[in-house]
């Protein structure tokens, strides 16, 4: 690391032990690598504080990369437990706004030209201030009101130099702590950096706010904003204004509420079953309704996408939780996700179950979504079962979409209305007319697998014949069973070497022997080569493929027990 690296691993440490969390600091030897520890108190807000608010308030107190991490990680509610997702969801960027002298700059230094020569008007005071961009409002040349979000001056580079930090620490780290799920540190990290490098990158959002707005152009009860490409670039873009309240049912008579449920409701199942396409965080924040009862929806930074593999299963998955299927349901995720070793299935298929037999009722003011939908990723996570990012972005953007739906109408029946989607899509599926259809694809799999299939078949016997055939086999138990053989052999082998030099040591120069005073030279030099073998043979033994026991990760993501 280089000194300014070493500078910020000090104050992470420094905020870590403050919030509580000096251990981990201690056990990845942090204070080795900085050079000397200091003393650390912790505040006494951390010491009231849950282990998860703990956690929110040191990522706060990092500064905007870590806020930005934190906001990530909650949309991930397969990574954390409920309490952490909760937590972290209320993390806000707390920024100073950055001077108009300071957008221009980056509006000219972006588009390439001058700011007069682009709008007619800019107002100097911001709409909104971010961690990452800030958003003003701001006329066109042409006379239209648009709002031009123009991204911080050295947010990149600062980002890019604490994911370094970042990485370093999650390397230190997973050296000390026992994962309880079925993610690295490394791997958490490297997918934030995926995620912020496409934020940061402007040309993502302006590509996904113009695949909305084709999406939905058949829609009228819903309005999209447009891109002007002409004024927008990898650090600005510039949408449309759009003139509308935030959403508030108690304004509405239940008609009108009513009908802008069912409109939201149909915008989002044609969203996961039709586009494939959908927005991930449709919050009452990101929803505007205009003046003829339309709806806008806004901030396209975070969306997710569904193959229509995946579109077919959440159809299937959907159904099954309807009616209660339980073995189907424990099947279905079990394919979609990534199991990390052989899950019990037995188990995972009993405990899903009990959970929808606990939470599962018909008319959606009953049902706790946020509660079964968190409950079967945390059943996942305990089964070790990855389930795929897209779904647990899915999750969040259901539990949002629930809100507001039980907000504005929670009389609405979810299944009867999710009915006539997933019939059209199974019917899609199995159309056999239609060369999108599953029953064609599924067709021509099976041809290309027949004509494939002979020549494998006779490449493996081919095989057998001539010797050729190998079958590997490969299982965590195989590689430990090896380690363990491996340093039995090493020990016996010192062990053995140790006695030669005993009992040569005293057979070869008994004869000869080479006095100093009273003490036989080589004799002592054998013994001293003997337990030097020993020493080493006892400390493999101890020590090799050991070292100090990790820390459990589940002792910071319990809830802690109420006295």
């Amino acid at each position: 690391m280089i000194l300014q690296d070493l500078n910020r691993v000090r104050q992470i440490t420094v905020i870590a032990a403050r919030h509580g969390f000096g251990e981990l600091a201690e056990r990845a030897g942090l204070w080795r690598i900085l050079g000397r520890k200091e003393k650390v108190e912790v505040s006494p807000e951390a010491q009231r504080a849950s282990t998860a608010r703990r956690f929110r308030m040191l990522l706060n107190d990092l500064g905007p990369t870590f806020v930005k991490l934190g906001q990530v990680l909650s949309t991930r509610a397969d990574l954390l437990p409920a309490e952490y997702i909760d937590e972290l969801a209320m993390l806000q960027d707390h920024v100073e706004p950055i001077s108009l002298e300071d957008v221009r700059a980056q509006i000219e230094g972006s588009l390439g030209a001058s700011v007069e020569s682009l709008f007619a008007t800019i107002d100097s005071a911001p709409l909104a201030a971010a961690s990452i961009a800030q958003v003003h409002r701001a006329l066109t040349l042409e006379g239209e009101e648009v709002v031009v979000k123009v991204q911080r001056p050295g947010i990149a580079e600062r980002i890019d130099s604490d994911l370094g930090v970042l990485r370093s620490l999650a390397r230190l780290l997973e050296a000390v702590v026992e994962e309880t799920g079925v993610y690295t540190l490394t791997g958490i990290v490297d997918e934030f950096d995926r995620a912020i490098h496409e934020e940061l990158d402007f040309i993502n959002e302006a590509t996904n706010i113009r695949a909305f707005l084709e999406n939905h152009r058949e829609r009228p009860y819903l309005k999209i904003p447009r891109v002007y490409s002409g004024l927008s670039s990898r650090t600005v873009l510039t949408m449309e204004f759009i003139r509308g309240v935030k959403l508030n049912p108690a304004e509405l008579s239940e008609p009108e509420r009513k009908a802008i449920a069912q409109n939201i409701l149909d915008a989002s199942f044609r969203q996961l079953f039709e586009d494939g396409l959908f927005h991930g965080d449709p919050h009452p924040g990101n929803l505007l309704l205009l003046e003829d009862h339309r709806l806008a929806l806004l901030d396209f930074g975070v969306v997710g996408r569904l193959s229509r593999p995946m579109q077919e299963t959440l159809v299937m998955l959907c159904l099954a939780v309807a009616l209660k299927d339980s073995e189907s349901v424990a099947r279905i995720l079990y394919r979609v996700g990534v199991p990390d070793a052989r899950a019990n299935l037995v188990g995972f298929r009993n405990d899903i179950e009990a959970l929808l037999g606990q939470h599962l009722t018909t008319t959606l003011g009953q049902v706790d979504t946020r509660s079964l939908l968190r409950d079967l990723l945390d059943l996942a996570v305990k089964y070790r079962i990855r389930i795929p990012k897209e779904y647990a972005l899915l999750s969040r953007a259901s539990v949002s979409t629930e809100g507001m739906l039980r907000s504005l109408y929670p009389e609405m029946n979810i299944i009867e209305v999710a009915l006539p989607y997933a019939k059209e899509l199974l019917a899609g599926r199995y159309d056999p007319m239609q060369l999108q259809g599953g029953l064609m694809r599924t067709l021509l799999r099976f041809q290309a697998m027949a004509q494939d299939l002979p020549t494998q078949l006779s490449q493996i016997l081919l095989d057998m014949e001539s010797g050729k055939f190998t079958v590997t086999v490969r299982a965590d138990q195989f590689e430990k069973l090896n380690e363990n053989l491996r340093s039995a052999a090493v020990i016996a082998f010192m062990g053995l070497c140790a006695c030669g030099f005993i009992v040569g040591a005293f057979i070869s120069f008994a004869p000869k022997p080479w006095m100093y005073g009273n003490v036989p030279v080589l004799g002592v030099v054998g013994i001293a080569v003997a337990a030097a073998f020993f020493g080493a043979a006892i400390t493999w033994y101890l020590f090799g493929g050991r070292g100090l026991g990790k820390v459990r990760l589940s002792r910071f993501l319990k809830k802690p027990k109420r006295k």
